[in-house]
């Protein structure tokens, strides 16, 4: 049949391997379908997903973002800081949310106008905020507590509405916004044409410097809104959030079809790779495997993505 040839599995490859892995897995265990544990899995996923979509405009650019994990931390510390030290939550927000995007303003800047490759410039700042949130923390953990102007910031990781999650609905929001943004506004194009072909978008007339800090900026902006929900869900900064982070993101992205060379890739795309992910550590969870072979499930899961992007070249 015609929908079922290769050009047709390959254009719709995340879609059909999130369906048919659900299927294997709500075989293998009855408690998967279960609306709390579909819940859990939206909820854990959001995390992933909101950095994943700040990562899509990176990525949809021919770059990367490696300080994304960084930025959680730091930005989380932050926003945990002041609100303990008793400042307006929405205050401390914005001050958090601000920081994100300068970092990514920072590394958008040594990208575009200190002309060092993506990667390089964002493992430099990756390892500076780090060592950043480290030093700001000493090393340990900042408490927001549970009363008074704390309550309400909690809620933004541990509340429900209508029986849902609050980071469900933030996750929802974040990519309603990016979707508008890469299909119905001019720096969507932008990103597009961008990635496709540098040189021919900078000879158009367009301010390439300018759309690539502008991902960066976006990236690093919703990678402090993951480290305000991870902090408000704990009620507590760790300045170890988000180790890792930046991979399970890349891997989101590039699961969802985006192409790591940048050009070709929807945000739709990358709801199912990040939905992928979740679902694939939480049947992991549920059938007990050890977080080892949980990241080389991971690993193997990403091998195949990238070989499939290669496949469709």
């Amino acid at each position: 049949m015609k929908f079922l040839n290769k050009e047709t599995l390959l254009k719709y490859k995340s879609i059909i391997g999130l369906v048919v892995f659900s299927i294997i897995i709500s075989l293998l265990n009855d408690r998967f379908l279960t609306v709390p544990n579909l819940l859990n899995i939206l909820r854990q996923t959001s995390i992933n997903a909101v950095i994943a979509a700040g990562m899509t405009f990176v990525i949809l650019t021919g770059g990367i973002d490696l300080s994304v994990g960084s930025t959680v931390a730091f930005s989380g510390a932050i926003a945990a800081s002041l609100i303990a030290g008793g400042y307006n939550v929405f205050l401390s927000i914005l001050i958090a949310l601000s920081i994100g995007a300068l970092i990514g303003l920072i590394n958008g800047i040594i990208i575009s106008k200190g002309k060092v490759q993506p990667f390089i410039a964002t493992l430099a700042t990756m390892t500076l905020i780090r060592g950043a949130t480290l030093v700001f923390t000493d090393g340990r953990p900042i408490g927001v507590g549970f009363e008074g102007p704390a309550e309400i910031f909690n809620f933004i990781g541990s509340g429900y509405f209508l029986g849902i999650p609050i980071p469900i609905y933030l996750m929802i929001l974040v990519f309603a916004i990016a979707y508008y943004i890469l299909r119905q506004t001019r720096l969507g194009r932008y990103v597009y044409s961008l990635g496709d072909n540098e040189e021919a978008t900078k000879l158009s007339g367009i301010n390439t410097n300018k759309i690539k800090t502008s991902v960066y900026m976006i990236s690093g902006l919703l990678a402090a809104l993951t480290g305000i929900i991870i902090t408000a869900r704990l009620s507590s900064a760790q300045p170890t959030a988000g180790d890792g982070y930046e991979l399970d993101a890349i891997a989101a992205v590039v699961l969802g079809g985006t192409s790591l060379a940048g050009g070709v890739g929807s945000i739709f795309g990358t709801v199912i790779g990040a939905l992928i992910i979740g679902i694939l550590s939480n049947a992991l969870n549920l059938m007990n495997v050890s977080s080892y072979y949980q990241l080389m499930a991971k690993g193997l899961v990403i091998l195949i993505a990238v070989l499939l992007d290669r496949k469709e070249k």
